[in-house]
Protein backbone atom coordinates (compact mmCIF):
# COMPACT_ATOMS: atom_id res chain seq x y z
CA UNK A 1 0.00 0.00 0.00
CA UNK A 2 1.08 3.56 -0.65
CA UNK A 3 0.36 6.95 0.97
CA UNK A 4 1.64 10.50 0.58
CA UNK A 5 1.79 13.20 3.27
CA UNK A 6 3.03 16.78 2.86
CA UNK A 7 5.73 18.27 5.05
CA UNK A 8 8.42 20.95 4.67
CA UNK A 9 12.18 21.36 4.44
CA UNK A 10 14.03 24.48 5.59
CA UNK A 11 16.51 26.04 3.19
CA UNK A 12 18.04 29.02 4.92
CA UNK A 13 15.00 30.93 6.16
CA UNK A 14 12.60 29.67 3.47
CA UNK A 15 10.52 26.49 3.56
CA UNK A 16 10.09 24.13 0.61
CA UNK A 17 7.30 21.60 0.27
CA UNK A 18 8.36 17.97 0.61
CA UNK A 19 6.22 14.93 -0.17
CA UNK A 20 6.66 12.02 2.24
CA UNK A 21 5.86 8.93 0.18
CA UNK A 22 5.38 5.76 2.25
CA UNK A 23 5.24 2.32 0.64
CA UNK A 24 4.37 -0.92 2.49
CA UNK A 25 5.23 -4.24 0.88
CA UNK A 26 5.40 -7.89 1.88
CA UNK A 27 8.83 -9.12 2.87
CA UNK A 28 11.23 -9.16 5.75
CA UNK A 29 10.44 -6.31 8.19
CA UNK A 30 12.60 -3.25 7.42
CA UNK A 31 12.37 0.52 7.53
CA UNK A 32 14.33 2.57 4.98
CA UNK A 33 14.31 6.34 4.43
CA UNK A 34 15.65 7.70 1.14
CA UNK A 35 15.80 11.16 -0.44
CA UNK A 36 19.06 12.67 0.90
CA UNK A 37 18.24 12.42 4.63
CA UNK A 38 20.82 13.46 7.21
CA UNK A 39 21.53 11.49 10.39
CA UNK A 40 18.67 13.10 12.32
CA UNK A 41 16.19 12.17 9.58
CA UNK A 42 17.49 8.59 9.33
CA UNK A 43 17.13 8.21 13.08
CA UNK A 44 13.45 9.04 12.62
CA UNK A 45 12.93 5.31 11.95
CA UNK A 46 13.50 4.44 15.61
CA UNK A 47 11.59 7.42 16.98
CA UNK A 48 8.54 6.76 14.81
CA UNK A 49 8.59 3.00 15.50
CA UNK A 50 8.62 3.53 19.29
CA UNK A 51 6.20 6.48 19.24
CA UNK A 52 3.53 4.65 17.24
CA UNK A 53 3.77 1.62 19.50
CA UNK A 54 3.59 3.66 22.71
CA UNK A 55 0.69 5.70 21.32
CA UNK A 56 -1.39 2.55 20.92
CA UNK A 57 -0.99 2.04 17.17
CA UNK A 58 0.14 -1.23 15.61
CA UNK A 59 3.44 -0.82 13.83
CA UNK A 60 3.40 -2.80 10.55
CA UNK A 61 5.78 -5.76 10.42
CA UNK A 62 6.40 -5.30 6.72
CA UNK A 63 8.96 -3.78 4.39
CA UNK A 64 8.59 0.01 4.73
CA UNK A 65 10.18 2.46 2.29
CA UNK A 66 9.89 6.22 2.89
CA UNK A 67 10.90 8.55 0.07
CA UNK A 68 11.31 12.28 0.75
CA UNK A 69 10.63 14.02 -2.56
CA UNK A 70 12.16 15.89 -4.27
CA UNK A 71 14.98 13.42 -3.78
CA UNK A 72 17.75 15.85 -4.76
CA UNK A 73 16.92 18.29 -1.95
CA UNK A 74 18.93 17.74 1.27
CA UNK A 75 16.75 16.97 4.29
CA UNK A 76 17.91 17.80 7.80
CA UNK A 77 16.50 17.75 11.33
CA UNK A 78 13.82 15.81 13.19
CA UNK A 79 10.86 17.79 11.84
CA UNK A 80 9.88 15.02 9.43
CA UNK A 81 8.87 12.61 12.24
CA UNK A 82 5.20 13.64 12.37
CA UNK A 83 4.64 13.37 8.61
CA UNK A 84 6.43 10.00 8.45
CA UNK A 85 4.27 8.66 11.28
CA UNK A 86 1.10 9.89 9.56
CA UNK A 87 2.29 8.38 6.28
CA UNK A 88 2.81 4.97 7.92
CA UNK A 89 -0.70 5.11 9.41
CA UNK A 90 -2.21 6.15 6.06
CA UNK A 91 -0.36 3.40 4.20
CA UNK A 92 -1.77 0.88 6.72
CA UNK A 93 -5.29 2.16 6.11
CA UNK A 94 -5.58 3.62 9.62
CA UNK A 95 -6.05 7.08 8.03
CA UNK A 96 -8.10 7.57 4.87
CA UNK A 97 -6.30 9.15 1.86
CA UNK A 98 -8.73 12.09 1.88
CA UNK A 99 -7.93 12.72 5.56
CA UNK A 100 -4.32 13.64 4.76
CA UNK A 101 -5.00 15.28 1.38
CA UNK A 102 -4.17 19.00 1.50
CA UNK A 103 -2.72 18.64 4.99
CA UNK A 104 0.83 19.64 5.98
CA UNK A 105 2.44 18.09 9.04
CA UNK A 106 5.73 18.98 10.72
CA UNK A 107 7.06 18.09 14.14
CA UNK A 108 9.42 15.90 16.13
CA UNK A 109 7.95 12.96 18.03
CA UNK A 110 9.11 11.66 21.38
CA UNK A 111 9.30 7.95 22.14
CA UNK A 112 6.04 8.16 24.10
CA UNK A 113 4.20 9.77 21.18
CA UNK A 114 4.39 13.38 22.38
CA UNK A 115 4.98 16.02 19.68
CA UNK A 116 7.94 18.29 20.33
CA UNK A 117 8.58 21.80 18.94
CA UNK A 118 10.74 22.40 15.87
CA UNK A 119 12.41 25.42 14.26
CA UNK A 120 10.87 27.05 11.20
CA UNK A 121 7.15 26.73 11.94
CA UNK A 122 6.38 30.22 10.59
CA UNK A 123 8.23 29.80 7.25
CA UNK A 124 6.46 26.45 6.87
CA UNK A 125 3.09 28.08 7.48
CA UNK A 126 3.87 30.81 4.95
CA UNK A 127 4.71 28.12 2.39
CA UNK A 128 1.50 26.25 3.24
CA UNK A 129 -0.44 29.46 2.55
CA UNK A 130 1.24 29.97 -0.80
CA UNK A 131 0.67 26.37 -1.84
CA UNK A 132 -3.00 26.38 -0.91
CA UNK A 133 -3.05 23.73 1.82
CA UNK A 134 -6.20 23.50 3.91
CA UNK A 135 -4.61 22.48 7.23
CA UNK A 136 -1.18 22.70 8.84
CA UNK A 137 -0.46 20.57 11.88
CA UNK A 138 2.52 21.64 14.00
CA UNK A 139 3.57 21.10 17.63
CA UNK A 140 1.31 22.97 20.02
CA UNK A 141 4.31 25.03 21.20
CA UNK A 142 4.71 26.36 17.63
CA UNK A 143 1.01 26.87 16.85
CA UNK A 144 0.65 30.57 17.67
CA UNK A 145 3.90 31.34 15.87
CA UNK A 146 2.75 29.47 12.74
CA UNK A 147 -0.70 31.10 12.85
CA UNK A 148 0.91 34.47 12.13
CA UNK A 149 1.06 33.35 8.50
CA UNK A 150 -2.72 33.71 8.33
CA UNK A 151 -2.32 37.49 8.60
CA UNK A 152 0.73 37.73 6.35
CA UNK A 153 -1.01 36.92 3.07
CA UNK A 154 -0.18 34.20 0.61
CA UNK A 155 2.70 36.20 -0.85
CA UNK A 156 3.84 37.86 2.35
CA UNK A 157 2.93 41.27 0.96
CA UNK A 158 -0.30 42.93 2.07
CA UNK A 159 -1.69 41.51 5.32
CA UNK A 160 -4.99 39.73 4.68
CA UNK A 161 -6.60 36.76 6.40
CA UNK A 162 -6.59 33.43 4.61
CA UNK A 163 -9.51 31.40 5.97
CA UNK A 164 -8.69 28.51 3.60
CA UNK A 165 -5.78 27.49 5.84
CA UNK A 166 -6.16 26.39 9.45
CA UNK A 167 -3.23 25.98 11.79
CA UNK A 168 -3.62 23.31 14.47
CA UNK A 169 -1.39 22.48 17.41
CA UNK A 170 -0.69 18.82 18.21
CA UNK A 171 0.43 17.50 21.58
CA UNK A 172 0.37 13.76 20.84
CA UNK A 173 0.30 11.35 17.91
CA UNK A 174 -3.15 10.19 19.01
CA UNK A 175 -4.55 13.49 17.69
CA UNK A 176 -3.86 12.33 14.14
CA UNK A 177 -7.05 10.27 14.43
CA UNK A 178 -8.96 13.59 14.48
CA UNK A 179 -8.09 14.04 10.80
CA UNK A 180 -10.78 11.40 10.09
CA UNK A 181 -13.58 13.45 11.68
CA UNK A 182 -15.59 16.11 9.89
CA UNK A 183 -14.23 18.95 12.03
CA UNK A 184 -10.66 17.61 12.08
CA UNK A 185 -8.11 19.25 14.29
CA UNK A 186 -9.19 22.49 15.91
CA UNK A 187 -7.45 25.53 14.48
CA UNK A 188 -5.84 28.19 16.64
CA UNK A 189 -6.97 31.83 16.29
CA UNK A 190 -4.83 34.26 14.34
CA UNK A 191 -2.58 36.27 16.71
CA UNK A 192 -2.47 40.04 16.52
CA UNK A 193 0.86 41.86 16.42
CA UNK A 194 0.21 44.73 18.78
CA UNK A 195 2.43 47.74 19.37
CA UNK A 196 5.36 46.64 21.55
CA UNK A 197 5.66 47.65 25.17
CA UNK A 198 9.00 48.86 26.55
CA UNK A 199 11.23 45.86 27.04
CA UNK A 200 14.51 46.05 28.93
CA UNK A 201 14.18 49.62 30.21
CA UNK A 202 17.31 50.94 28.48
CA UNK A 203 16.95 54.63 27.69
CA UNK A 204 19.07 57.13 25.78
CA UNK A 205 18.71 59.47 28.75
CA UNK A 206 21.44 57.40 30.41
CA UNK A 207 23.98 58.78 27.91
CA UNK A 208 25.07 61.99 29.64
CA UNK A 209 26.89 64.67 27.76
CA UNK A 210 28.16 63.31 24.44
CA UNK A 211 25.96 65.63 22.39
CA UNK A 212 27.82 64.82 19.17
CA UNK A 213 27.37 61.09 19.76
CA UNK A 214 23.69 61.48 20.58
CA UNK A 215 23.18 63.44 17.37
CA UNK A 216 25.00 60.77 15.35
CA UNK A 217 22.77 58.10 16.89
CA UNK A 218 19.63 60.07 16.04
CA UNK A 219 20.66 60.63 12.41
CA UNK A 220 21.67 56.98 12.02
CA UNK A 221 18.34 55.79 13.45
CA UNK A 222 16.31 58.20 11.32
CA UNK A 223 17.85 57.09 8.03
CA UNK A 224 18.90 53.52 8.82
CA UNK A 225 22.55 54.49 8.33
CA UNK A 226 25.51 52.40 9.43
CA UNK A 227 27.57 53.92 12.25
CA UNK A 228 31.10 53.54 13.57
CA UNK A 229 31.97 54.96 17.00
CA UNK A 230 35.66 55.55 17.69
CA UNK A 231 36.92 56.46 21.15
CA UNK A 232 38.92 55.25 24.16
CA UNK A 233 37.51 52.60 26.52
CA UNK A 234 34.83 53.62 28.98
CA UNK A 235 33.44 56.64 27.14
CA UNK A 236 30.05 55.02 26.49
CA UNK A 237 30.25 53.46 23.01
CA UNK A 238 28.78 50.09 23.99
CA UNK A 239 26.24 51.73 26.30
CA UNK A 240 25.05 53.97 23.48
CA UNK A 241 24.78 51.04 21.05
CA UNK A 242 22.62 49.06 23.47
CA UNK A 243 20.26 52.03 23.75
CA UNK A 244 20.03 52.68 20.02
CA UNK A 245 17.08 50.23 19.58
CA UNK A 246 15.08 52.36 22.04
CA UNK A 247 14.94 55.24 19.53
CA UNK A 248 14.17 53.09 16.50
CA UNK A 249 10.50 52.90 15.43
CA UNK A 250 8.76 49.55 15.97
CA UNK A 251 8.55 47.20 13.03
CA UNK A 252 5.56 47.40 10.72
CA UNK A 253 3.54 44.16 10.85
CA UNK A 254 4.82 43.05 7.43
CA UNK A 255 8.43 43.63 8.42
CA UNK A 256 7.82 41.97 11.77
CA UNK A 257 6.65 38.84 9.93
CA UNK A 258 9.93 38.85 7.95
CA UNK A 259 12.02 39.17 11.11
CA UNK A 260 9.92 36.56 12.91
CA UNK A 261 10.34 34.12 10.01
CA UNK A 262 14.12 34.44 10.34
CA UNK A 263 13.98 33.95 14.11
CA UNK A 264 11.61 31.01 13.67
CA UNK A 265 13.97 29.32 11.20
CA UNK A 266 16.75 29.70 13.80
CA UNK A 267 14.53 28.36 16.60
CA UNK A 268 14.57 31.72 18.40
CA UNK A 269 11.12 33.22 17.81
CA UNK A 270 10.42 35.85 20.52
CA UNK A 271 7.16 36.15 22.47
CA UNK A 272 4.40 37.77 20.42
CA UNK A 273 4.26 40.81 22.72
CA UNK A 274 7.85 41.58 21.63
CA UNK A 275 7.48 40.57 18.00
CA UNK A 276 7.53 44.15 16.67
CA UNK A 277 10.69 45.10 18.56
CA UNK A 278 13.66 45.25 16.20
CA UNK A 279 16.19 42.40 16.52
CA UNK A 280 19.47 43.28 18.24
CA UNK A 281 22.49 41.03 17.77
CA UNK A 282 25.95 41.58 19.29
CA UNK A 283 28.30 38.69 18.39
CA UNK A 284 31.73 38.31 19.99
CA UNK A 285 34.78 39.23 17.91
CA UNK A 286 35.91 35.58 17.81
CA UNK A 287 32.97 34.65 15.56
CA UNK A 288 33.69 32.81 12.32
CA UNK A 289 32.72 33.93 8.85
CA UNK A 290 29.96 31.32 8.66
CA UNK A 291 28.69 32.43 12.06
CA UNK A 292 28.48 36.04 10.95
CA UNK A 293 27.17 35.87 7.36
CA UNK A 294 25.87 32.29 7.28
CA UNK A 295 27.10 29.00 5.89
CA UNK A 296 27.41 25.33 6.69
CA UNK A 297 25.80 22.31 5.05
CA UNK A 298 22.94 22.82 4.60
CA UNK A 299 23.44 26.62 4.72
CA UNK A 300 22.16 28.27 7.88
CA UNK A 301 21.62 31.96 8.72
CA UNK A 302 24.39 33.89 10.45
CA UNK A 303 24.20 36.81 12.85
CA UNK A 304 23.82 39.27 9.96
CA UNK A 305 20.60 37.58 8.83
CA UNK A 306 19.37 37.13 12.40
CA UNK A 307 19.57 40.92 12.70
CA UNK A 308 17.37 41.37 9.60
CA UNK A 309 15.22 44.52 9.96
CA UNK A 310 17.12 45.27 13.16
CA UNK A 311 20.58 46.16 14.41
CA UNK A 312 23.91 44.31 14.33
CA UNK A 313 26.47 45.64 16.82
CA UNK A 314 30.13 44.73 16.36
CA UNK A 315 32.10 45.82 19.41
CA UNK A 316 35.90 46.06 19.15
CA UNK A 317 35.62 46.05 15.35
CA UNK A 318 39.37 45.82 14.57
CA UNK A 319 39.60 42.67 16.70
CA UNK A 320 37.38 40.74 14.29
CA UNK A 321 39.14 38.59 11.73
CA UNK A 322 39.84 40.53 8.56
CA UNK A 323 38.31 37.76 6.42
CA UNK A 324 35.17 37.86 8.53
CA UNK A 325 34.83 41.62 8.12
CA UNK A 326 35.48 41.48 4.38
CA UNK A 327 32.57 39.05 4.04
CA UNK A 328 30.26 41.90 5.11
CA UNK A 329 31.03 44.12 2.14
CA UNK A 330 28.63 42.79 -0.48
CA UNK A 331 25.76 41.89 1.89
CA UNK A 332 25.78 45.42 3.34
CA UNK A 333 25.48 46.80 -0.19
CA UNK A 334 22.82 44.40 -1.49
CA UNK A 335 20.76 43.66 1.61
CA UNK A 336 20.99 39.92 0.94
CA UNK A 337 23.49 37.06 1.04
CA UNK A 338 23.72 34.35 -1.60
CA UNK A 339 25.39 31.17 -0.33
CA UNK A 340 26.18 28.89 -3.27
CA UNK A 341 26.85 25.20 -2.90
CA UNK A 342 27.43 22.48 -5.50
CA UNK A 343 23.85 21.17 -5.28
CA UNK A 344 21.93 24.37 -4.59
CA UNK A 345 22.14 27.99 -3.47
CA UNK A 346 20.36 29.82 -0.67
CA UNK A 347 19.49 33.53 -0.51
CA UNK A 348 19.35 35.02 2.98
CA UNK A 349 17.90 38.49 3.72
CA UNK A 350 20.00 40.99 5.67
CA UNK A 351 18.43 44.45 5.61
CA UNK A 352 20.42 45.26 8.73
CA UNK A 353 21.65 48.44 10.36
CA UNK A 354 25.34 47.98 11.18
CA UNK A 355 26.70 49.70 14.29
CA UNK A 356 30.32 49.20 15.32
CA UNK A 357 32.71 50.47 17.97
CA UNK A 358 36.50 50.68 17.97
CA UNK A 359 39.30 52.05 20.10
CA UNK A 360 41.60 54.62 18.49
CA UNK A 361 44.64 52.36 19.02
CA UNK A 362 45.51 48.95 20.52
CA UNK A 363 46.08 50.28 24.04
CA UNK A 364 42.90 52.35 23.93
CA UNK A 365 44.51 55.79 24.17
CA UNK A 366 44.56 58.37 21.41
CA UNK A 367 47.49 58.69 19.06
CA UNK A 368 49.85 61.47 20.13
CA UNK A 369 48.52 61.69 23.70
CA UNK A 370 50.58 60.90 26.79
CA UNK A 371 48.41 57.94 27.81
CA UNK A 372 48.96 56.14 24.49
CA UNK A 373 51.64 53.46 24.98
CA UNK A 374 51.58 52.00 21.48
CA UNK A 375 54.91 51.68 19.63
CA UNK A 376 55.39 53.60 16.35
CA UNK A 377 53.34 52.14 13.54
CA UNK A 378 51.05 50.14 15.84
CA UNK A 379 48.19 52.60 15.45
CA UNK A 380 48.46 52.50 11.68
CA UNK A 381 48.46 48.70 11.61
CA UNK A 382 45.55 48.59 14.06
CA UNK A 383 43.37 50.86 11.95
CA UNK A 384 44.39 49.05 8.78
CA UNK A 385 42.52 45.97 10.04
CA UNK A 386 39.41 47.73 8.77
CA UNK A 387 39.94 47.81 5.02
CA UNK A 388 39.23 50.90 2.95
CA UNK A 389 36.37 49.29 0.96
CA UNK A 390 34.62 48.25 4.17
CA UNK A 391 35.17 51.61 5.86
CA UNK A 392 33.77 53.34 2.76
CA UNK A 393 30.51 51.43 3.27
CA UNK A 394 30.06 52.85 6.78
CA UNK A 395 27.94 55.98 6.48
CA UNK A 396 28.66 57.82 9.74
CA UNK A 397 31.79 57.95 11.89
CA UNK A 398 31.47 59.46 15.38
CA UNK A 399 34.59 60.44 17.31
CA UNK A 400 33.68 59.86 20.97
CA UNK A 401 35.61 61.63 23.72
CA UNK A 402 35.51 61.18 27.47
CA UNK A 403 32.67 63.15 29.15
CA UNK A 404 33.62 65.77 31.71
CA UNK A 405 32.90 65.42 35.42
CA UNK A 406 30.24 68.14 35.15
CA UNK A 407 28.46 66.25 32.35
CA UNK A 408 28.49 63.02 34.34
CA UNK A 409 27.14 64.79 37.42
CA UNK A 410 24.40 66.54 35.44
CA UNK A 411 20.85 65.23 35.15
CA UNK A 412 19.73 62.69 32.55
CA UNK A 413 19.70 63.67 28.91
CA UNK A 414 16.82 63.74 26.47
CA UNK A 415 14.80 60.51 26.86
CA UNK A 416 14.41 57.92 24.15
CA UNK A 417 10.68 58.60 23.72
CA UNK A 418 11.32 62.20 22.67
CA UNK A 419 14.08 61.26 20.23
CA UNK A 420 12.04 58.36 18.86
CA UNK A 421 9.17 60.70 18.02
CA UNK A 422 11.48 62.73 15.78
CA UNK A 423 12.91 59.58 14.24
CA UNK A 424 9.44 58.21 13.47
CA UNK A 425 8.40 61.51 11.86
CA UNK A 426 11.51 61.43 9.66
CA UNK A 427 10.83 57.80 8.70
CA UNK A 428 7.28 58.70 7.71
CA UNK A 429 8.59 61.35 5.32
CA UNK A 430 10.94 58.80 3.78
CA UNK A 431 8.14 56.25 3.40
CA UNK A 432 6.06 58.81 1.46
CA UNK A 433 8.93 59.33 -0.99
CA UNK A 434 10.40 55.85 -1.24
CA UNK A 435 7.59 53.48 -0.30
CA UNK A 436 6.58 51.52 2.76
CA UNK A 437 9.41 50.14 4.87
CA UNK A 438 12.20 51.90 2.97
CA UNK A 439 14.56 54.51 4.42
CA UNK A 440 17.23 56.80 3.00
CA UNK A 441 20.03 54.28 3.53
CA UNK A 442 18.24 51.94 1.09
CA UNK A 443 17.53 54.59 -1.57
CA UNK A 444 19.26 54.24 -4.91
CA UNK A 445 21.65 56.90 -6.18
CA UNK A 446 19.02 58.07 -8.68
CA UNK A 447 16.34 58.34 -6.01
CA UNK A 448 18.50 60.22 -3.54
CA UNK A 449 19.70 62.73 -6.14
CA UNK A 450 16.13 63.25 -7.26
CA UNK A 451 14.91 63.83 -3.69
CA UNK A 452 17.79 66.03 -2.55
CA UNK A 453 16.69 69.06 -4.60
CA UNK A 454 20.11 70.76 -4.35
CA UNK A 455 20.37 74.41 -5.39
CA UNK A 456 23.51 75.91 -6.92
CA UNK A 457 25.10 76.81 -3.56
CA UNK A 458 24.48 73.36 -2.13
CA UNK A 459 25.96 71.71 -5.23
CA UNK A 460 29.06 73.86 -4.96
CA UNK A 461 29.43 73.01 -1.25
CA UNK A 462 29.10 69.31 -2.03
CA UNK A 463 31.74 69.57 -4.76
CA UNK A 464 34.13 71.30 -2.34
CA UNK A 465 33.42 68.62 0.26
CA UNK A 466 34.21 65.88 -2.23
CA UNK A 467 37.62 67.39 -2.89
CA UNK A 468 38.32 68.23 0.76
CA UNK A 469 37.47 64.76 2.09
CA UNK A 470 38.51 62.83 -1.04
CA UNK A 471 35.10 61.18 -1.27
CA UNK A 472 34.65 58.18 -3.55
CA UNK A 473 31.61 57.93 -5.78
CA UNK A 474 29.96 55.79 -3.11
CA UNK A 475 30.93 58.29 -0.42
CA UNK A 476 29.47 61.15 -2.48
CA UNK A 477 26.08 59.44 -2.66
CA UNK A 478 26.18 58.50 1.01
CA UNK A 479 26.79 62.10 2.02
CA UNK A 480 23.66 62.97 0.06
CA UNK A 481 21.72 60.24 1.88
CA UNK A 482 22.87 61.51 5.29
CA UNK A 483 22.01 65.09 4.32
CA UNK A 484 18.57 64.00 3.14
CA UNK A 485 18.02 62.32 6.54
CA UNK A 486 19.11 65.47 8.38
CA UNK A 487 16.65 67.46 6.29
CA UNK A 488 13.91 64.94 7.13
CA UNK A 489 14.64 65.33 10.83
CA UNK A 490 14.25 69.07 10.44
CA UNK A 491 11.12 68.78 8.30
CA UNK A 492 12.80 70.28 5.22
CA UNK A 493 11.51 69.61 1.73
CA UNK A 494 14.98 69.93 0.20
CA UNK A 495 18.57 69.53 1.31
CA UNK A 496 20.08 72.84 2.39
CA UNK A 497 23.72 73.87 2.76
CA UNK A 498 23.58 73.42 6.55
CA UNK A 499 22.35 69.85 6.09
CA UNK A 500 25.27 69.10 3.77
CA UNK A 501 27.77 70.65 6.17
CA UNK A 502 26.59 68.43 9.02
CA UNK A 503 26.51 65.39 6.73
CA UNK A 504 30.12 65.99 5.66
CA UNK A 505 31.12 66.30 9.32
CA UNK A 506 29.40 63.02 10.18
CA UNK A 507 30.99 61.31 7.17
CA UNK A 508 34.54 62.53 7.85
CA UNK A 509 37.13 60.26 9.46
CA UNK A 510 40.30 60.68 11.44
CA UNK A 511 39.45 64.21 12.30
CA UNK A 512 39.55 65.45 8.70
Amino acid sequence: MHATVTTFALLGVEACEVQVEVDLRSGLPSFAIVGLPDAAVRESRERVRAALGNAGFEFPQRRITVNLAPANLPKAGPGYDLAIAAGVLAAQGKLAPEAVAGVGLAGEVALDGAVRPIPGALPMALRACRNGLRLLGVPVANAKEAALALAAGANGDTPRPLPALRVAGLEHLRQLESLESADGLRGVPTPVLEAPRPGDGLDLADVRGQEALRRALEVAAAGGHSLLMVGPPGVGKSMAARRLPSILPPLEPEDAIEALAVASACGEAPPLDRARLRPYRAPHHTISGAGLVGGGTPPRPGELTRAHRGLLFLDELPEFSRDVLEALRQPLEDGRIVIARARHSVTLPCRTMLVAAANPCPCGGAEGEEECECPPGAVRRYRARISGPLADRVDITAEVGSPTAAELAAGPGEPSATVRARVEAARERQALRLGRGRCNAEASAREIRRDAGLDADAKQLLALGKERFALSGRGYDRVLRIARTIADLGGGERVEADDLTEALTLRSRDGE
